[in-house]
């Protein structure tokens, strides 16, 4: 079913097209990661239980060339841990003025691992030149991590690296979501705080999205914890799918199909140990405390300074950039973009 309102809407609102069989154009199909059956996940209830699980899946890829992508957090420098002697790869901003502080500890944990630190250089050129490919891939506008994802994939594999290890699970399965974990929420504050972008402030014809919501409503409340562990994490994990897809290399994530044997303590969580048991084992791998909690750095802000905002007759006339951060016009610009491709793909 093509539903262009809907999926110009979706993508502003959560970043990616939840429904399967909704889509921007006759003839696309856009493409998400489906989530590991519970079955299929080990439990741990400790970090012993985490260490032993993590080098499980290690050992089950022995025999191939494997290369991190690395950052300075403790996600990443944990699974560095295992890969002694192995490759890294690590973004490296704006000739390396953006971040400065992630880049060292990148490469801090990779000296303490013996590791081949590769930089990964991204600028905006790099953007644009790896956008067209994940969005024809994915059928659909893209995340701002996907293009520089690709790239480094795409370095990688011309090195010979045969699979990429990643450690973005780690959010999503041990409470690395701090700030929506931080409280009970309310059902429309929850929406109101989720939303990236909301679609009636700079579309013409902006579609409802709360259908995504409706099955976590419990009453005035909402399970977040589930709405969290379902479309917020298929919208993560989408992102490094396509972005390896696009470069055909494969890749794993430790993290992934693991899951905690106890329901997670949101009071722990919410006094400042986000990824407790992440954190258990960085300090079992280092004996000492982890860095703190960064994102993946992307200079939007940067990039996104002198932009004039979407032209497309889909986006409103009036849209005031200044309320919207690099982060908010990145998802105004993919969408734009995309639908240009569309259009000329279809001439």
């Amino acid at each position: 079913m093509t539903d262009l309102n809907y999926c110009c809407s979706a993508f502003l609102a959560f970043r990616f097209v939840p429904y399967a069989g909704v889509e921007f154009a006759p003839g696309l199909r856009h493409v998400e990661a489906s989530l590991p059956a519970a079955e299929d996940c080990v439990r741990v209830a400790t970090s012993a239980d985490l260490d032993a699980a993590v080098g499980a899946v290690f050992d089950g890829l022995k025999g191939q060339r494997l290369a991190l992508l690395l950052s300075g957090g403790m996600d990443s420098a944990s699974l560095a841990a295992y890969m002694k002697g192995c490759d890294a790869y690590t973004f490296r901003f704006l000739g390396g003025e953006y971040q400065r502080e992630e880049l060292h500890r990148a490469e801090r944990f990779a000296a303490l691992n013996k590791m081949r630190l590769h930089y990964v250089d991204i600028d905006w050129g790099v953007v644009q030149e790896n956008l067209p490919s994940v969005m024809r891939h994915r059928g659909a506008p893209v995340h701002s991590i996907e293009p520089q994802i690709c790239a480094a994939a795409r370095q990688a594999k011309a090195d010979g690296v045969e699979r990429m290890i990643i450690g973005d699970g780690a959010d999503y399965v041990f409470g690395g979501m701090d700030q929506l974990l931080s409280r009970d929420w309310g059902y429309e504050e929850f929406i109101r705080r989720y939303i990236y972008v909301e679609p009636s402030g700079v579309l013409r014809n902006p579609a409802d999205v709360s259908s995504l919501f409706e099955p976590y409503r419990r009453g005035d409340k909402i399970d977040f914890m589930s709405f969290m562990a379902g479309p917020n994490t298929i919208e993560s994990y989408s992102s490094y799918k396509n972005a390896f897809e696009t470069a055909s290399m494969p890749y794993s994530d430790p993290y992934e199909r693991l899951t905690p044997a106890e329901p997670l303590d949101l009071d722990r969580i919410r006094s400042g140990e986000s990824k407790y048991l992440v954190r258990e084992l960085f300090h079992l791998k280092y004996g000492e405390e982890p860095p703190r909690k960064v994102a993946m750095p992307r200079p939007v802000d940067n990039y996104f300074r002198g932009w004039q905002g979407p032209q497309r007759p889909e986006f409103r006339g009036d849209i005031d950039l200044k309320r919207y951060d690099g982060n908010q016009r990145w998802l105004m610009y993919a969408l734009e973009r995309f639908l240009n491709m569309i259009d000329d793909e279809r001439q």
